[in-house]
């Protein structure tokens, strides 16, 4: 079976040059990544609102997503807005206090620790300053009320800035590939964004391209991502490509169940002019706080600096992480070596409520759990402390955890 879908045919030796395409793109399970980045990285889209229909060369899906792959925009700076609509119940800060400091290298819960500030993106609309000048000077901009959070990367150093507690964290970093990975804390652009999904893209998966759009005044084709089978949570994937250099404008994320999409992140603006040196400059404020990222004593990382996860084996625990199934649908599970979580009351207090809020109790052969649930991923953990995760919903969940 074909891996996408186009209007054009498609010989065996195009088949096999996208294959190579999605390749340089990175193949990564879906599943596998969403336990601890549900509620953090997920976080990002709307549906594409066209500004009219540009008139543009015809082009396949497999030529798309070669132009995305090969795309090398080295400067620019834009504004980038971000809506997020998970289903997550209102928090009320609470999100904030229950992951601050808790990941290693998190700077101690400073609140200017990247992995602190992604929280804020699960829900509600955003808007996000970016600018680049090649690969070892990035900044990204979190616009607040009244106040401003800063993540800059330049050569070695990266600089968090909360302008709101005049808190400062810095991480030195060994080499500038090490750097770059932890300045792609907060993957809020459609370029990440859309390389995270090609790399969900194979042979359950269709791609076309269906028409243009033009997003922050730039002509741009729609690449549309849809799961083949009926079990995923996941709708579509709408991307809004660049047509001149293959950057991804915008991208949309819609569920299966419809209504409004779960993330919706879009330029509002953009440059790609070479932005001033001194947009990547930082100097302390006077009175700050600073606090220095320890992730890398003793010689040697203990997490892979993204998204304040405990390295590339995600969740090995004592039997290791397994997937269940393949594509869209497949489901990652690990066993915590633990019990599983608490009850409301048991939890208590906010936190309990927060529980409640999230979780449906289960039974089964496996025994039972509460499956935690959002519009897009949804996790299973058994009071035995066994975790199944993925895009799919909570009977494809119970189902898994039956048959293991």
């Amino acid at each position: 079976m074909a891996p996408y879908e186009s209007d054009d045919s498609t010989s065996a030796d195009e088949a096999d040059d996208l294959r190579a395409g999605r390749r340089k793109a990175a193949r990564y399970v879906v599943p596998v990544a969403v336990v601890g980045v549900a509620a953090a990285t997920i976080g990002l889209v709307p549906a594409l609102a066209d500004s009219g229909d540009p008139n543009l060369p015809k082009i396949s899906a497999q030529q798309l997503i070669e132009k995305i792959a090969k795309s090398d925009v080295q400067q620019m700076s834009g504004t980038v807005k971000i809506s997020t609509d998970l289903g997550l119940p209102d928090l009320g800060g609470l999100e904030s206090s229950l992951t601050s400091g808790a990941a290693p290298g998190s700077g101690d819960g400073s609140s200017a620790d990247p992995s602190a500030k992604l929280t804020e993106l699960v829900t509600g609309t955003h808007t996000v300053r970016v600018a680049a000048d090649g690969p070892d000077r990035q900044k990204l901009s979190l616009l607040e009320n009244a106040a401003e959070y800063s993540l800059i990367h330049n050569g070695k150093d990266v600089w968090g800035y909360d302008s709101r507690s005049n808190s400062v964290y810095h991480s030195t970093a060994h080499d500038s590939a090490d750097a770059r990975k932890k300045q792609e804390q907060a993957p809020a652009t459609p370029d990440q964004l859309t390389k995270d999904a090609l790399k969900s893209v194979d042979d359950t998966t269709s791609v076309t391209v269906q028409g243009t759009a033009q997003v922050a005044g730039r002509d741009a084709y729609r690449l549309v991502i849809k799961p083949k089978d009926a079990g995923s949570t996941v709708g579509q994937i709408t991307v809004a490509v660049d047509s001149k250099t293959g950057l991804p404008l915008k991208f949309t994320l819609t569920p299966a169940s419809g209504g409004a999409a779960v993330i919706d992140a879009g330029f509002t603006q953009i440059s790609f002019a070479r932005p001033a040196a001194s947009t990547f400059d930082f100097k302390t404020p006077k009175g700050a706080k600073v606090t220095e990222d320890k992730s890398h004593e003793n010689g040697s990382p203990k997490g892979d600096g993204r998204h304040g996860m405990p390295g590339k084996d995600l969740g090995k625990g004592p039997d290791g992480l397994n997937v269940i199934g393949k594509g869209w649908d497949s489901i990652a599970t690990f066993d915590t070596g633990g019990k599983g979580v608490p009850s409301g009351s048991e939890a208590g207090g906010q936190f309990g409520g927060f529980l409640d809020s999230l979780g449906d109790k289960v039974t089964g052969k496996f025994g039972s759990g509460t499956v935690f649930k959002t519009r897009l991923i949804n996790a299973l953990i058994t009071d035995d402390g066994k975790v199944y995760v993925g895009a799919v919903g909570k009977d494809a969940l119970v189902k898994a955890a039956n048959a293991g």
